[in-house]
């Protein structure tokens, strides 16, 4: 699809889609999260007066990173009233297990469960496994086992897309393609609204495609006249608040409650500010 059908097609959705707006107590504004990874230099300094920073901006809960390395974190939020219900963690416990020094993941999913985390998300996949669409039938097939096992102890497996996952390979079929024809029902996805929209597709109608498979939903915002779709490096300017890029969030959040997705989670990959941007994301929030 041509970037100006694409734009055209996303904001005509948003014009013309009934208002809605959030109430008051909408599960996604009530209970909005936010992925650590955004503060990970704040949290390198200050692990509690981040948290508490988080909290004031009313944030209700975090989804922490690098796991099972986020105690301090998953300690310091629930110190402030946040809940801890996901977490990104050592993906190559699934994806590369005889690597030498990568942790054991049914370790992995005994010490979440410990400690109430019921998602647990793969964050990112190396280059070198995903150059082929036979690579992501594979990394399939590994995921699908975790994930099965990881429904046993009671907690949802998913995977967290960026826009590599959209660009065509053999044929023009892309990794995502494969992910959605291979994942079994209880492996899930974590939709990243801003990399779908770099990959070149519309966030609405992927979530609304994959109905009963998103677990969570990454919310963050994209410059406005980015060049899409792109599949190399964005510069740090790209991300941006919530309300402040081109990427409608209304229409989002709507289909997130009609295909039951779990929770929402803001993230900002780069900011200079990262406290003033996730005020700002959430004020933006607050106005819906």
């Amino acid at each position: 699809m041509k970037r100006r059908h694409f734009l055209q097609g996303t904001f005509a959705s948003a014009i013309t889609m009934p208002a809605f707006a959030l109430e008051a107590d909408n599960p996604y504004r009530k209970n909005i999260g936010i992925q650590l990874y955004t503060l990970r230099n704040q949290i390198k300094e200050d692990v509690a007066g981040t948290m508490a920073a988080v909290a004031e901006a009313g944030y209700q809960q975090v989804e922490c990173y690098g796991y099972p390395d986020a105690a301090e974190m998953i300690v310091a939020a629930k110190d402030n009233g946040m809940a801890v219900n996901s977490s990104h963690f050592a993906w190559e416990s699934v994806t590369e297990p005889d690597k030498k020094g990568v942790p054991d993941f049914a370790s992995i999913l005994d010490e979440a469960g410990e400690v109430g985390i019921s998602h647990l998300v793969i964050p990112y996949l190396y280059g070198r496994n995903r150059e082929t669409l036979d690579d992501y039938r594979a990394l399939a097939e590994k995921m699908n086992k975790a994930a099965v096992e990881a429904k046993s102890a009671g907690i949802q497996l998913a995977y967290h897309n960026h826009a590599f996952e959209f660009e065509p390979k053999e044929n023009g079929r892309t990794g995502f393609d494969v992910f959605v024809e291979e994942f079994v029902p209880e492996m899930k996805f974590e939709v990243d609204v801003f990399w779908v929209v770099v990959g070149g597709k519309d966030p609405v109608d992927l979530i609304r495609s994959l109905k009963g498979r998103v677990s969570q939903l990454h919310l963050k915002d994209l410059e406005k006249g980015t060049k899409l779709p792109n599949f190399g490096k964005l510069p740090n300017e790209a991300f941006r608040e919530l309300g402040n890029g081109m990427i409608p969030m209304e229409p989002i959040i709507q289909a997130a409650s009609e295909v039951d997705v779990d929770h929402c989670h803001v993230e900002q990959d780069q900011s200079t500010d990262p406290i003033a941007s996730i005020g700002t994301s959430m004020e933006y929030l607050n106005s819906l």
